[in-house]
């Protein structure tokens, strides 16, 4: 498998979508917490990282095993809601099983042993509800606000604290070795498992399997299987303990297999990485030897929020357009709290919610977190809940609650109708990246709107 944040876009990497997040909030005192048993819904003001800010190298993965983002990503549109129970028929689980018999013999050219294959996949049954949950879609958004507001809420800060506490000496030997920062790595935990509270209890074999069999991405769920059988075959996990979310996503971080393979580490110096137990250290440490791999840089944060001046010229919220502390300040942008803006490098604007919203300088570490799950929504809430962990505030600008998302049939609708007028898009799948941005912008401009990229409704109905 082999995808990654630009040409690869249609996937990325999370588990938890925020319906569950709201389940939990009555199952898990403290918190309203994702489930690694669903996928995390993408939002919409979502935006691809820029090459200037990502990590210039990607690491050779071991065994010939190509370097990936953690999990598969779905859709905005695929938001999955509580569906019927599904049923499987005889011929449904014959034909699985005549595809387990061929892809046996697959695995055995990777150099997969029969023995792993037996102990594996004897007796594997198909399971339809997998295959509903990756094909389930869903119209409608999450707007960042909401999601912000239960990603990083009261209890799930208490939370990261708590665990802070019960684990200092191996996050304080995590971030000596690794040199991230403890709380970043606290903040990927808690918003993939809820500190390590909901890991997922699907067998992974069975799930990557039926993916395999008979989902939409059949080449890539295989490579992840045969990944999996080889975590089997190197003795990291047995079988019955190799749990996780309905996609692959593994333990306390939610790791793929292929990037298990890549990039897990052994902290505990016991032999295996073990990613699975009650014992988080290897799952951290592997995390923190991740994002270090893709270039996170020591004492520079994700992001600050600013404060942008009247009259700013919001054409130049991209992130492509990377300026220093000292330009960004002589074109008036501020901490906040209206101070002088801290010089952490370079930077970019982001804009997530258009010039209504909070507004954010984003340096490279921003795009690091992305190697992680590439929808803004996600960065902004792992970054933003690292910051409260280390006792900071929270954002102090307001978000434009009055409005809503596009659905996923508007996004093609304002694509479409960009193109027609003359704005290209470079196509209309829905998802709104740099080309629909700078189409976007162009034709606000154009009408002497706000140039801000940001795809509302209000812009949609006037190209109407």
């Amino acid at each position: 498998m082999q995808y990654d944040l630009g040409a690869r876009r249609h996937i990325a990497l999370t588990a938890a979508m925020l319906a569950a997040l709201a389940m939990a909030d009555a199952r898990v005192a403290a918190s309203p917490l994702p489930t690694a048993d669903g996928p995390l819904v993408e939002i919409a003001a979502s935006q691809p990282p820029q090459v200037s800010l990502r990590p210039t190298a990607r690491p050779v993965a071991p065994s010939g095993v190509a370097a990936t983002p953690l999990r598969p990503r779905i859709r905005p549109e695929q938001q999955a809601p509580a569906p019927a129970e599904p049923s499987v028929s005889p011929a449904k689980q014959r034909a699985f099983e005549a595809w387990i018999a061929a892809f046996s013999v697959r695995a055995r050219a990777e150099g997969l042993s029969q023995v792993t294959l037996d102990r594996a996949l004897s007796g594997v049954e198909f399971d339809p509800k997998i295959v509903q949950r990756d094909g389930n879609q869903s119209e409608f958004v999450t707007p960042i606000w909401t999601y912000l507001e239960r990603a990083v809420s009261d209890a799930r800060i208490q939370n990261g604290k708590a665990a802070l506490r019960d684990h200092a000496q191996t996050l304080a030997r995590i971030e000596g070795k690794y040199g991230v920062d403890r709380e970043v790595v606290a903040a990927v935990w808690g918003m993939e498992s809820n500190y390590g509270t909901f890991r997922g209890e699907r067998d992974i074999i069975r799930s990557l399997a039926t993916l395999a069999f008979d989902g939409r991405r059949g080449a890539f769920f295989e490579s992840q299987l045969i990944a999996a059988l080889q975590i089997l075959q190197a003795g990291d996990v047995t079988p019955e303990a190799m749990t996780g979310s309905w996609a692959g996503a593994m333990g306390h971080t939610q790791f793929m297999p292929t990037s298990y393979l890549a990039y897990a580490v052994d902290f505990t110096g016991d032999g295996k990485r073990d990613i699975w137990s009650d014992d988080p250290a290897d799952a951290l440490a592997s995390t923190a030897a991740y994002l270090k791999r893709f270039g996170w840089v020591k004492d520079q944060p994700w992001g600050l929020e600013v404060r942008l001046p009247t009259g700013f010229d919001y054409a130049l919220a991209d992130r492509k357009i990377i300026k220093s502390a000292q330009a960004w300040r002589q074109l008036g942008v501020t901490s906040a709290d209206g101070g002088s803006l801290p010089d952490h490098g370079k930077g970019a604007l982001l804009l997530p919610a258009g010039a209504q919203g909070a507004a954010f300088i984003v340096y490279r570490n921003f795009a690091v977190i992305e190697r992680y799950n590439a929808a803004d929504a996600y960065v902004i809430g792992v970054g933003h809940l690292s910051d409260r962990l280390r006792g900071t505030g929270p954002i102090r600008a307001s978000w434009p609650q009055d409005s809503r998302p596009l659905t996923y049939k508007e996004r093609r609708e304002l694509q479409q109708r960009l193109t027609g007028a003359g704005y290209g898009t470079g196509g209309a799948d829905g998802r709104i990246g740099p080309k629909t941005r700078a189409a976007l912008r162009a034709y606000q401009l154009a009408m002497g709107l706000t140039p801000d990229g940001y795809p509302s409704l209000s812009v949609l109905n006037r190209l109407r």
